[in-house]
């Protein structure tokens, strides 16, 4: 019976990706290339010198992933949150940046998997607050705050479960 329920789960998380824009799920598959060191991202991903730029610069931005991976701030308590929260919103700010990501729901799926399930009530406040900032263009910030739902944004408790499905990069003949 636990299978049948994890196989569900698995197929929400296949239909929520597929729920996303084709931009959106080549930059999570990107990332997560990225950020779990799956692939060389610039042979997989680089299509010309704009790309691979921006792949360099995820590289540095993702830097942050090894610490905030060992960081788990007390939900109660305030003495770990700046630098907690400051190195995952500089990396928020970046991904958003990339105007690939454009709703709250691809950004919480992408970073589920590059930190784990605990992070999950730490990602409304990270995404408002890279979504608010002056690098993200005055448009783009408006879409970017309306994708967030009241009930995430107010959510009294999050999921503990670890997400099961981490899309990869498929040739085109695999395909």
């Amino acid at each position: 019976m636990a299978y049948a329920g994890t196989a569900t789960l698995t197929i929400s998380e296949l239909r929520e990706f597929a729920s996303f824009t084709a931009c959106e799920q080549r930059y999570i598959r990107r990332s997560l290339d990225i950020g779990l060191g799956r692939q060389d991202a610039f042979k997989l991903w680089a299509r010309d010198d704009e790309e691979a730029s921006s792949i360099r610069g995820q590289y540095v931005a993702y830097q942050d992933l090894k610490a905030l991976r060992t960081m788990r701030p007390d939900d109660i308590g305030f003495e770990d949150i700046e630098a907690f929260m400051g190195k995952l919103v500089r990396m928020a700010a970046f991904d958003l940046a990339q105007d690939k990501l454009s709703t709250f729901s691809a950004f919480r799926f992408l970073y589920e998997r590059l930190l784990g399930a605990w992070v999950r009530p730490w990602l409304p406040g990270a995404f408002c607050g890279a979504a608010a900032l002056p690098q993200i263009r005055p448009g783009r910030r408006k879409e970017l705050l309306h994708s967030i739902s009241e009930a995430a944004a107010t959510a009294p408790g999050w999921s503990e479960r670890e997400p099961s499905f981490y899309p990869e990069f498929i040739e085109k003949e695999a395909a």
